[in-house]
């Protein structure tokens, strides 16, 4: 339960769940759009309103307005004319690619901190920053002059967030609630004093503490072993079945994360934006499909989702965002398990992938919500344009220029809508997503799977 935020979220996700018994899809739907108002807004009354498609769907009385934030420290700033504040976004990848359509529409300019100059960031941002995210100097020329500071990942050291806050700048999400994100035994021993469900855990570092933990967490070998910093994408996750495949692990990486290897139905994910005067807006509950490890396809809503696990999951996600005093977009990894209970798995502290959909398929993106979220701004309605809306990853494959792709994808479906990162090609590599939309949801996933197969090279001419 959160506290001191307007109306609690088990009163939001009550009405939220009356609205929508009815069918999971207007859950889903309803539960889109389901934003309370923080501390700061005119006590934050929850009201029903009339919702697209005359679906039922909740907002709050309006926030005020807050005032634009001033420049967070002094110091040289760039002469360029603006007419928003500036956001500096620490990492080149995708996230901070996909942030500059927001950015343009709201009048906010961006400054990005990249790897190198023909990163997929600094191919869209002008005037990139080409620096280093754990060199100091570097983050704090980037952040020089600008409103606030947020992140394409997670990666950059604790330390130097605290110096960025104590030099002035404001770091959205902030350095304790980002390192839950860095940390996963700092997360899962945070979780567990907010009595968040999840897998049985436990930090071990010699083969004994493994096998002790196998034999008393309740399910036995095979367990998982993760690092407990970053891994992404599977990366650092170990499916082990003895003490001797723990013990080459742990001599290689020293203390890992074990948990139990979940019996679950699939893959979820809850993702909300939460601004800092304590506004929420929760994107339906969407189901994610893993390749090797890797998000591979996205569907929202969720099929076949019960309307009070729907709910469940959302509250949970905004009760996180509050109780972990997270700024921007969070995004909850769940497991939905046999006996109909959902697990928190991972966290994200930025736009996430199984939120990607929302550029096309959703009112607001999450991509302009972190942003609006970030500079305190109003939060937009979440909810989805269509019934349906699938994003399947174009993973890499034996295509080198993707572009090539483009002839036959966007001749076969006007309405598909391709993004593309501008990444070098490498097998598995995340290198763009599709999306489609409509209200046929065996058609919607099949136009999505067959156009990103298409860019992979998945598919024979013949199949075209």
């Amino acid at each position: 339960m959160i506290e001191g935020t307007g109306p609690g979220a088990a009163d939001v996700c009550e009405q939220m769940s009356r609205a929508g018994q009815a069918d999971a899809a207007q859950v889903g739907r309803a539960g889109g759009v389901a934003q309370w108002g923080g501390a700061g807004g005119p006590g934050g009354c929850a009201q029903q309103v009339p919702g697209p498609a005359s679906l039922p769907c909740l907002a709050v009385s309006p926030c005020p307005v807050p005032a634009a934030p001033a420049n967070a420290a002094s110091g040289a700033v760039d002469d360029t004319p603006v007419q928003g504040p500036r956001v500096a976004v620490v990492g080149g990848g995708q996230l901070a690619r996909m942030m500059q359509p927001a950015a343009i529409a709201l009048g906010v300019p961006l400054r990005v901190l990249v790897e190198g100059s023909d990163v997929a960031a600094a191919q869209v941002v002008r005037d990139p920053v080409v620096g280093d995210f754990r060199v100091l100097d570097d983050l704090l020329a980037t952040a020089r002059g600008c409103a606030v500071v947020t992140f394409d990942h997670e990666h950059v050291p604790p330390e130097h967030l605290e110096a960025l806050t104590a030099e002035g700048h404001a770091c959205r999400p902030g350095p304790h609630a980002l390192l839950l994100a860095q940390d996963k035994g700092v997360m899962r021993q945070r979780l567990a004093e907010l009595e968040v469900p999840a897998p049985a855990h436990r930090l071990v570092s010699e083969p004994a503490a493994v096998a002790d933990f196998a034999a008393t967490a309740g399910t036995g070998w095979p367990l998982v072993l993760k690092t407990t910093r970053g891994g992404y994408d599977g990366k650092g996750v170990h499916l082990v079945d003895s003490s001797a495949a723990a013990e080459a692990l742990l001599a290689r990486h020293g203390t890992l994360l074990a948990e139990e290897r979940v019996d679950f139905v699939r893959e979820l994910s809850a993702l909300v934006a939460r601004s800092p005067s304590g506004q929420v807006a929760a994107y339906p509950v969407v189901e994610s499909v893993q390749r090797d490890g890797v998000c591979a396809e996205v569907t929202a809503p969720a099929p076949g989702l019960a309307p009070d696990l729907a709910v469940r999951a959302q509250r949970l996600a905004m009760d996180l965002a509050a109780g972990l005093d997270v700024v921007g977009v969070l995004a909850v990894e769940l497991f939905e398990t046999r006996d109909g209970q959902v697990l928190v798995n991972e966290l994200a502290m930025r736009p996430h992938n199984t939120g990607h959909w929302s550029i096309d398929g959703a009112v607001t993106s999450q991509f302009e919500n972190h942003l609006r979220a970030v500079l305190d701004l109003p939060l937009g309605d979440p909810a989805p344009r269509a019934r349906w809306t699938c994003m399947v990853n174009v993973l890499a494959g034996t295509v080198d220029r993707l572009y090539d792709g483009y002839p036959h994808v966007l001749a076969r479906d006007p309405r598909a809508r391709v993004h593309l990162y501008g990444k070098s090609v490498r097998p598995g590599r995340k290198v763009g997503h599709v999306t489609t939309y409509g209200d046929d949801l065996a058609d919607v996933r099949q136009r999505a799977r067959h156009a990103a197969a298409w860019f992979a090279g998945e598919l024979p001419p013949e199949e075209g």
